[in-house]
């Protein structure tokens, strides 16, 4: 890349969507409505429209760094999807109980917020996955299935699936996703595994 070429940062907000655009020793900026159904409109309409202010066509732009706090406001807000989790039988409330390195420690009178997904879509399935990647308990694929209903009664929108050390193994978390996809193809199904291993 050189001195040269044209350089573009866009943010998507929850109201705007912000774009800078450095090239030829000058800063362009912009700032739009964001269009929260489809938030790549507000950034191609921007992006036309700071390009053309800046009398540049897009394959002049060597590089453009993103930004959003699209996903963080969807948290804050409990905007998201309706999600269920399929965890390890035993430990369904370990999302809830928290470590010791919350930031008040000290403070017993603390309000934790409350999980993202209720305690009544955490959903324990018998399995284990020891800490090297050795299966200790196999996974119940009939208790991933007998779930099924479950998740059409509460019209959950997405499925999580974070067993124990699929980080060493991911083979029982995959398994429950094949299980379940094959019963809801449809439905959104995410791997801790694949997310954060």
């Amino acid at each position: 890349m050189t001195d040269s070429t044209a350089r573009l940062g866009v943010d998507i907000g929850g109201t705007f969507t912000d774009l800078a655009l450095a090239a030829g020793g000058r800063l362009h900026t912009l700032k739009v409505l964001t269009t929260p159904d489809f938030p790549e409109r507000a950034v191609l309409d921007g992006l036309s429209t700071i390009l053309a202010s800046a009398g540049l066509g897009l394959g002049e732009v060597g590089s453009i760094i993103h930004g959003t706090t699209l996903a963080t406001n969807a948290l804050i807000e409990r905007k998201g999807a309706k999600t269920a989790l399929l965890t390890t039988a035993g430990f369904r409330d370990s999302v809830e109980i928290g470590t010791e390195s919350r930031f008040e420690q000290y403070d017993i009178f603390l309000d934790k917020p409350a999980p993202l997904v209720p305690r009544r879509l955490r959903l324990p399935i018998p399995e284990r996955i020891g800490a090297q990647g050795q299966v200790l308990l196999p996974l119940d694929r009939a208790a991933v299935a007998a779930v099924v209903p479950l998740l059409e009664a509460e019209r959950v929108e997405s499925v999580a699936i974070g067993f124990l050390h699929s980080f060493a193994n991911p083979a029982h978390e995959i398994a429950a996703r094949d299980i379940l996809a094959r019963q809801r193809p449809d439905l959104p199904i995410t791997l801790s595994s694949e997310v954060s291993p």
